[in-house]
Order: structure tokens, then C-alpha cells, then sequence
């Protein structure tokens, strides 16, 4: 599996896409630094640039590289990163335009599974978003994969089955869970406690 890591960062600094498993779906990678390959991955999902990307990390003290976060976003973090759980916060000044939409905040994964924290290890920040085009189910295993994404990505790493649940997408901040996914009761009840 190291070579195709090492084939994936290759991709990825160059600016091409990868696919990559999460314990929730399969995701599609890109610099989520870089603005042209942010603009990719819009091209491959067939995506509204208004509909804004998250950017997954191997760990949460990575990610606050990336963003501001108050004491009880780190806190969260803490609780539930790794995990399948997006954390809206915000945006630092690396993150572009294009991945946020223009907004001044983002959303951060830190995803459960050890391949996607290697590859993010190895390449920084990759965009967080199912790899598939917009509309259509997201892939739970490699052969879901919509025949557009595969063409679209240089590399495909093959993690199994996922659990095919989407993350949870919280913003601490401002106490709003927008998409109820994996875990969402205990965000939930968390964010009750601290209300």
C-alpha cells in the first residue's frame, strides 16, 4: 500500500485528483490549497461553486493550521476527531476562495480511517467530498465509483467497504448541526451540554 501512497501524493502535488476511502464514503482528493485543483474537483462532481468543500487532515492539531478555532471548537475536536464528523470553523488565511465559496469559514475532517490520515499526512490539506458527481449515491466501495470520477482521478486507493453513512456537519460556533449524518445523536447531546 505504500507505493500507491506514494503514487497518490505524487498526484496530488502535481494537482491532479485522488480517490480515498473514509470510514463514511469514498472521497475525492485534491490540494485543497491549491484553487485550480479545488476547481477540479467542482469540474468532476459537476458541482456549484456556491456549494462549498471541506478539507479533510490527518489529525486535528494539523487542522488548526488551517483554521481559528475558539477553545470550544478545539474542545470538539478532542471529543470527536478522528471521526465521521465535519467541523465548520474559521477559515485561515492558506484556505482559498474557491474551496469556501467566498465564506469566511470552513468545514474540517478528520477522517476515522488510517489511509486517509497517511495520504493527508504525506500531501496536507485534500479536499473532503464524496467521489461522485452531484446528485448521484456516493461510493461505499470502488466499484461504485461513477465512471466520470474514475476518469477524472490519477489514482484510486482501495480501502474496502466503507460504512457509507455521511459525516456529521457541525458548526460549534453557532451551535447548528447543518447535515445530520454518522454520529449525529452525540454531537447533538454534546452541543446540548455546552448550550
Amino acid at each position: 500500500m505504500t507505493d500507491s501512497l506514494d503514487r497518490a501524493a505524487r498526484a496530488v502535488d502535481a494537482g491532479d485528483l485522488v480517490v480515498y476511502p473514509t470510514e463514511t464514503v469514498y472521497g475525492l482528493g485534491a490540494d485543497a490549497l491549491d484553487a485550480r485543483a479545488v476547481e477540479r474537483v467542482f469540474d468532476a462532481k459537476r458541482r456549484d461553486r456556491d456549494d462549498p468543500l471541506s478539507l479533510a487532515v490527518a489529525d486535528a492539531e494539523a487542522a488548526l493550521e488551517y483554521v481559528a478555532a475558539s477553545e470550544t471548537e478545539r474542545a470538539f475536536m478532542d471529543a470527536f476527531l478522528p471521526g465521521p464528523v465535519t467541523v465548520v470553523c474559521a477559515r485561515g488565511p492558506a484556505v482559498p476562495d474557491a474551496l469556501t465559496g467566498g465564506r469566511d469559514r470552513v468545514g474540517v475532517r478528520v477522517p476515522d480511517h488510517d489511509l486517509a490520515r497517511a495520504l493527508c499526512a504525506r500531501t496536507g490539506p485534500l479536499t473532503a467530498t464524496s467521489a461522485n458527481v452531484s446528485g448521484r449515491p456516493s461510493a461505499r466501495r470502488v466499484g461504485d465509483l461513477d465512471p466520470e470520477i474514475r476518469d477524472a482521478a490519477a489514482v484510486v486507493l482501495d480501502g474496502g467497504e466503507t460504512g457509507g453513512t455521511a459525516s456529521t456537519v457541525v458548526d460549534v460556533g453557532r451551535g447548528t448541526i447543518h447535515r445530520r449524518g454518522a454520529n449525529a445523536d452525540a454531537v447533538a447531546a454534546w452541543l446540548q451540554e455546552r448550550a
